[in-house]
């Protein structure tokens, strides 16, 4: 049952986010601070995302094969490799070094 109530609380917090955005006025959507903020926000809750999940376990810090593999992917980046290489870069640098046990 609390499943579903857990359910049925996101539904609704989904709901009233939507509704919220939809009854901002169009006024302050044109400022453009918002528009470099609307701009950026995704950049930064992506990078804080990819952040947490490569170096974080539970409440600690880890450095392990994961931190490799972004790296890689960042050095793939900075050569302007295409969007496949990025990720086969950073897939083939993670296993790697997984598989030598690091």
């Amino acid at each position: 049952m609390n499943v579903w109530i857990a359910i049925a609380l996101t539904a609704a917090g989904c709901y009233l986010v939507k509704l919220t955005g939809l009854l901002v006025p169009a006024g302050a959507l044109e400022r453009p601070l918002v528009q470099r903020l609307a701009a950026l926000l995704p950049v930064a809750l992506l990078a804080a995302l990819t952040a947490q999940q490569t170096f974080g376990m539970g409440s600690t810090v880890v450095l392990d094969a994961r931190a490799a593999g972004l790296a890689a992917a960042a050095v793939a980046l900075v050569l302007r490799a295409p969007f496949l290489v990025v990720v086969g870069a950073a897939v083939a640098v993670t296993a790697g070094v997984r598989a030598l046990g690091w």
